[in-house]
């Protein structure tokens, strides 16, 4: 550990300082063979759950190419342009709507910066109130089915990743009304105007709708066919790519060879860090299981307190830390393991915990030093990180606020799942 945080501060590249370290665990235990690390790289890729990483990653892209995007946007727009501050508002139901299209926070961001950033500087709004919004808005891809987060957490925990799609819906939901509440007040605030005058007519968005209803039936697809058995979730993520496909050249027909290509490049390049960081956490994690020290955390989380909430507290508290300084898939590959078996002895339902855990850590890719979303708005949008705090404060407070809700109500999360899957 105490290498791994120095190589930090000398600014290795995570992947590298967690493999670094997690060899020098081996070198200290000359009771394990030194096969073993390469043993682990290797085993780790082999993982089929995680097949669906690369494969959703690779839908994304191909639905990005296919006008999908652009069609949400405008119902976004028809929905909400007789709202203050419309093109706002808009991001927001533009992000629970592509939640399950671009399946990172980081992608979602840059993506709709680009997208919705110039025609929210050419209707007036400052540079970090629109940085804030799509920066936290990116968040509410985490909840909404299939969340990278969600995936990994699942994989690791063994925990079933269909019952985590289901129970992101619902925390997902809520975290667009809260964001849109607060949207709206800042909006009256700072005086933004609506786009339109009046409020869309029923039948005007009758008819966007179902120029949209194929992004909006890809999430409700892939929880039907992981419910019925029809696939498990690295099939999901080949039926997400194929469903792409037909959607792009067949229903809308803006797809092509040459943008296949650029989508493939696109999604090489996306996945290539994620699938390396992932392989070489697994020495990381081999020492951190075995010097026992999910077993040690346990049992000093019950001498602190054995009421659930209280040490889910305590623990909501270290991961809002632990993300002020490191990205939240490198977290939830390193603290899975860790905090999992903490849960199940406090009797705390894994599905309602790795829901909560991967949302906490995902509001860490907003704080400094290593926001990655953080940095990717305020780059983009050209305002400093002070902006972005004066003008995000009551958008981040609403996202705590939802992972508190989950944290005394645990059926915001849990009803879905158990109504599609069945208790367990």
């Amino acid at each position: 550990m105490i290498l791994f945080f120095l190589f930090m501060l000398m600014g290795m590249p995570i992947p590298f300082a967690l493999g670094i370290s997690g060899v020098a665990f081996f070198l200290l235990n000359p009771t394990l063979p030194l096969t073993m690390p390469v043993q682990l790289v290797l085993s780790q890729t082999q993982n089929f759950f995680l097949l669906a990483i690369p494969l959703f990653v690779l839908a994304g892209n191909l639905l990005n190419e296919t006008g999908i995007t652009e069609r949400v946007m405008k119902l976004a727009s028809v929905i909400t342009g007789h709202m203050r501050a419309g093109t706002a508002q808009s991001n927001m139901v533009l992000a629970a709507s592509l939640g399950g299209i671009t399946s990172s926070a980081i992608g979602d961001a840059a993506m709709l910066s680009r997208v919705l950033g110039p025609s929210m500087i050419k209707r007036g709004y400052s540079g970090g109130f629109s940085a804030a919004v799509i920066g936290c808005s990116s968040l509410i891809t985490t909840m909404i089915p299939p969340g990278i987060g969600l995936v990994l957490y699942g994989s690791i925990a063994e925990v079933s990743i269909g019952r985590l799609f289901a129970a992101g819906m619902i925390p997902g939901i809520l975290m667009t009304i809260f964001l849109m509440v607060a949207v709206g007040f800042r909006a009256r605030q700072k005086g933004y105007l609506p786009e339109r005058e009046k409020r869309a007519h029923l039948k005007e968005i009758a008819k966007t709708f179902v120029e949209c209803i194929w992004a909006f039936l890809f999430p409700v697809i892939l929880i039907a066919g992981l419910r019925f058995g029809m696939f498990t979730p690295s099939e999901a993520g080949a039926f997400a790519c194929a469903y792409a496909v037909i959607v792009g050249a067949i229903v809308y027909k803006q797809f092509s060879w040459k943008k296949l290509f650029q989508t493939l490049e696109s999604t090489v390049i996306d996945i290539g860090m994620v699938m390396l960081l992932i392989a070489l956490s697994a020495t990381f994690s081999y020492g951190i299981i075995w010097d026992q020290i999910p077993q040690q955390l346990a049992q000093f989380m019950l001498v602190i307190s054995s009421t659930p909430w209280v040490v889910m507290l305590i623990i909501i508290g270290f991961l809002l830390f632990a993300g002020t300084a490191m990205d939240s898939t490198v977290l939830i590959l390193m603290l899975t393991s860790i905090l999992a078996p903490v849960a199940q002895q406090l009797n705390i339902d894994l599905v309602h915990f790795g829901i909560i855990m991967v949302l906490t850590l995902t509001i860490g890719l907003l704080t400094p030093p290593e926001g990655a979303v953080l940095f990717i708005v305020c780059t983009i949008f050209k305002c400093s990180l002070w902006d972005f705090v004066k003008e995000g404060w009551l958008f981040m407070l609403s996202t705590v606020v939802v992972v508190i809700l989950v944290i005394f109500w645990p059926d915001i999360a849990l009803w879905l799942p158990n109504l599609t899957f069945g208790i367990e």
